[in-house]
């Protein structure tokens, strides 16, 4: 079969660089994982010990059930936590600061941080349904990171979705509470 205005020459070009780039895709999905299991290759970067602030701002709320005025007023105000971080678990890199907090209902299904980037799958329980599913992408260095947090999950009045912007900055280089 001929396609008017394209040569045998110029569709065989194609179909090679389309199998090409397929195969170089499928070669870099069996590699990374491989590459995760080598140490040293996906080894933590250090974070900065101390104080951590961690700053949640509400981007987008639709939680049904809940009066508009108050998803209105929520949209845009930002809570942040402060964390203490050690030393010695300064060495464990971003994952410290990622980590939820004890006191949550969350835990941690997934999570994978290296060259900067960073990705985190998280459930937490509610009083009664379903858990609720947390994803947290975004990137990091040695001094804090900036993540968009997307939560969503079934109520008894419905499906809700959450999003979140989350910046954590090292602010002190020692705990203090």
């Amino acid at each position: 079969m001929s396609v008017p205005g394209v040569h045998s020459k110029s569709k065989f070009r194609f179909a090679s660089v389309h199998c090409r780039r397929a195969a170089a895709r499928a070669a870099l999905r069996c590699m990374i994982p491989a590459m995760l299991l080598v140490p040293g290759i996906a080894a933590a970067q250090a974070i900065q010990p101390g104080n951590w602030d961690v700053r949640s701002t509400a981007v987008d709320l639709v939680v049904p059930g809940t009066p508009a005025f108050m998803l209105k007023m929520a949209k845009g105000k930002s809570k942040t936590e402060r964390r203490c971080v050690t030393p010695e678990n300064a060495a464990e890199g971003i994952a410290v600061v990622l980590a939820p907090d004890a006191k949550s209902n969350c835990r941690q299904n997934s999570s994978q941080a290296s060259g900067g980037r960073f990705e985190q799958v998280l459930s937490c329980t509610q009083k009664s349904g379903a858990p609720l599913r947390v994803i947290r992408t975004g990137s990091y260095d040695t001094a804090g990171f900036t993540a968009r947090l997307i939560m969503t999950g079934q109520t008894s009045r419905g499906a809700m979705r959450v999003v979140m912007d989350q910046t954590a900055r090292n602010t002190a280089r020692a705990c203090r509470r």
